[in-house]
């Protein structure tokens, strides 16, 4: 079996996140294992801000420096909900395309598998784009684990009704 030191913990703050922190944690915990925490905005959404910055007061830098302190605030409260205090835990973020800045966090920090929800983004966006998950499944250099959401997830449906 692989020994796993270190565990990279794919957080896009969506509604899914809490229990894929949880996940990473319990099993960081249960294998005395390093906890890397990965938040990637997306290079799409810069993209965005951009095209419209004349529209609005803020500059580039102004609306990524407001982004990452959010989204550090954030992530530090899903550390603290998820029971994470104990752990080593490194926090990453970055901006580009997130499959790619994800893979690129897993060769620097030497992460030896990748914890993620398998969904973020609506149905919609995963059609016309691909998803997250489906990227790092196809091109993750280390296992991949994805925590479904509780609710609902894995019933089968009953096609009579």
């Amino acid at each position: 079996m692989e020994t796993f030191r270190k565990i990279l913990a794919a957080i896009d703050l969506s509604d899914y996140s809490l229990e894929t922190m949880k996940c990473a944690a319990g099993l960081a915990e249960n294998l005395k294992t390093e906890l890397i925490v990965a938040n990637i905005v997306n290079q799409r959404d810069v993209d965005v801000f951009e095209k419209l910055a004349d529209k609005t007061s803020y500059s580039l830098g102004e609306f990524l420096e407001h982004r990452e302190n959010d989204r550090s605030q954030r992530i530090q409260v899903l550390i603290e909900e998820a029971g994470c205090a104990p752990l080593s835990i490194t926090k990453v973020s970055r901006i580009g395309v997130p499959f790619l800045k994800l893979i690129e966090i897993v060769d620097e920090e030497g992460a030896d598998l990748v914890v993620m929800g398998a969904k973020g983004r609506g149905n919609v966006a995963g059609i016309f784009f691909g998803s997250v998950a489906e990227k790092m499944f196809r091109h993750c250099p280390v296992p991949v684990l994805t925590v479904r959401h509780r609710e609902g997830a894995g019933r089968l449906r009953d096609s009579n009704k």
